[in-house]
């Protein structure tokens, strides 16, 4: 059902939690964002997450016991290839998302329902340090070695947006994260960290003809992984992300972020050139925002340019 008049304060909170809640959007946990892989690989793949759990509030709100259950899919496709010789990569997600949020308004009980078309991503990354372009017989030959690289990636207007609606699946913004990222191997083990920022552009559109803006959210990511055989590994990870507090006509909200994360990951293959995956992650501290339990399953095929 759309928002009732009454449940205002609850429109109000799950307008700036629907989006990032979804998309986990500054506290995603992806291990091996940054390992190397040879150039002319292609890697396509579909996934499917479940998020559940409580909202944590703002305590001068008359909100309580806010529950979120969200479901996501999405597609994604990556390219990696030579830039000035050094390995890069070009990635596309298209996510879509169906949500049911409840909690209780001055004690009046409250659900929203939203689905439909998210906010299509786009990343692209490029290895600065230890992982020139290789073919991939190449790269079969070569000893594992650490590397840098950064990415940026972006995220465009393209989900479900009615202006008319203060609950949406699209934000109405361009989004923006550049990030640095470390991969160091170390026999079959793995270690990983990375630390950027997502920088948001102003809603013009905002419910009530009003403007909508976000300060930045920087986030910091700490991966440990061990290597069963090739394509198999199990990976632990823990995230922070801090800011992102939302302003409405410059009006701040008391909404800015300083949370962490924690989660698993085990991917294995299971045909020639498929690989599955399964991850599960749950909040660590929770300040102001969604206190999600998740868990991802994932399917992906790989394949290498032909003239390769």
């Amino acid at each position: 059902m759309g928002c009732r008049a009454t449940a205002a304060g609850l429109c109000a909170l799950f307008a700036s939690l629907l989006p990032g809640a979804a998309v986990l959007h500054a506290q995603e946990l992806e291990p091996r964002t940054y390992s190397p892989s040879p150039v002319g690989t292609n890697f396509v793949g579909a996934s499917y997450s479940y998020l559940t759990g409580d909202v944590t509030t703002d305590p001068s709100l008359p909100v309580k016991n806010v529950q979120a259950h969200i479901n996501t899919f999405a597609l994604a496709y990556v390219h990696t290839f030579s830039l000035a010789g050094r390995s890069s990569s070009l990635g596309v997600v298209l996510p879509a998302m169906r949500a049911n949020l409840s909690g209780d308004v001055i004690d009046a009980p409250t659900e929203i329902h939203r689905g439909g078309a998210g906010d299509a991503r786009l990343r692209f990354a490029l290895n600065l340090i230890g992982n020139p372009a290789m073919s991939p017989e190449a790269f079969a030959r070569r000893p594992p070695a650490p590397s840098l690289g950064v990415s940026l990636t972006l995220s465009a207007p393209t989900g479900v947006y009615e202006s008319s609606r203060l609950v949406n699946v699209g934000t109405h913004r361009w989004s923006f994260k550049p990030e640095i990222g470390l991969s160091y191997p170390w026999g079959r083990w793995f270690f990983e960290a990375s630390a950027g920022a997502w920088l948001f552009t102003t809603n013009h559109d905002y419910y009530g003809g009003r403007q909508r803006s976000q300060d930045p959210i920087f986030t910091a990511q700490l991966y440990g992984g061990y290597t069963f055989k090739p394509g198999m590994w199990l990976a632990g990870a823990v995230g922070y992300a801090e800011g992102g507090q939302t302003s409405v006509n410059g009006v701040a909200d008391r909404n800015r972020q300083s949370n962490a994360r924690y989660g698993l990951t085990f991917s294995a293959p299971i045909a020639a050139g498929w690989s599955a995956k399964v991850a599960v992650s749950n909040g660590l501290v929770t300040r102001i925002g969604g206190d999600y339990k998740s868990i991802t399953l994932a399917v992906q095929y790989r394949w290498f340019d032909r003239s390769r």
